[in-house]
């Protein structure tokens, strides 16, 4: 995909930095914390790769946590010309809050734990809030890959089980009760939990 033809829309990446015992510590006991930290950062370059593949790179952010100065986000900024941005305090939804309210247009926020997220379902899910209000692509074990939005919202991340099964069903409810239209392009799978590791292996050709 040629530069010129990239989506000029705003992309958040909601990124931790590798710190060994920080970072997928629930793949720790199989990986240890040097094999999790690993992981974590071939993770976080796939997504940041996939990010520039569908989007210009001054469009995209990437927010950073546990240590904002880490060598691989300068690293990251440096060499693809993506802009940097502390997360704020607060749950996950707070975080992810923020980083869609400083949008100044509709756009998508990923994280860095779906391998299974191309370029082309990246650009499907711009283009899906064209018409609908939030786009998500849910994953299998209930919670989220992308989120996308016209307008934030903060009441749409209110009184959510993070990091359980319900994560995508009370989202949905709150969507409903604020009246908004969604669109789910897709059901991926994330690398979460030891059982991931088994699927990832697999294709191991996603993180080459």
């Amino acid at each position: 995909m040629s530069a010129d033809s990239r989506a000029q829309a705003p992309l958040a990446i909601l990124a931790k930095a590798p710190i060994p015992g920080r970072v997928k510590t629930r793949l720790m006991p199989a990986l240890g914390a040097e094999g999790a930290c690993r992981l974590h950062e071939r993770l976080l370059r796939h997504a940041v790769a996939t990010a520039l593949a569908a989007t210009s790179p001054q469009c995209i952010t990437l927010w950073t946590a546990l240590d904002h100065d880490h060598p691989l986000f300068r690293e990251l900024a440096d060499r693809h010309g993506i802009r940097l941005r502390a997360q704020p305090e607060g749950d996950l939804g707070e975080r992810m809050y923020q980083a869609l309210q400083a949008m100044d247009a509709p756009g998508v926020l990923i994280g860095s734990d779906c391998p299974a997220l191309t370029p082309a379902l990246l650009r499907r899910c711009q283009a899906a809030l064209t018409d609908a209000d939030a786009v998500f692509l849910p994953v299998e074990d209930g919670g989220y890959a992308l989120v996308g939005l016209r307008r934030a919202d903060r009441r749409l991340f209110a009184a959510i089980d993070w990091g359980t099964h319900r994560v995508m069903a009370q989202t949905r409810d709150h969507a409903d009760e604020l009246g908004w239209r969604l669109a789910c392009p897709a059901q991926l799978w994330d690398v979460d939990r030891p059982e991931d590791l088994d699927r990832l292996a697999k294709h191991s050709d996603l993180l080459t």
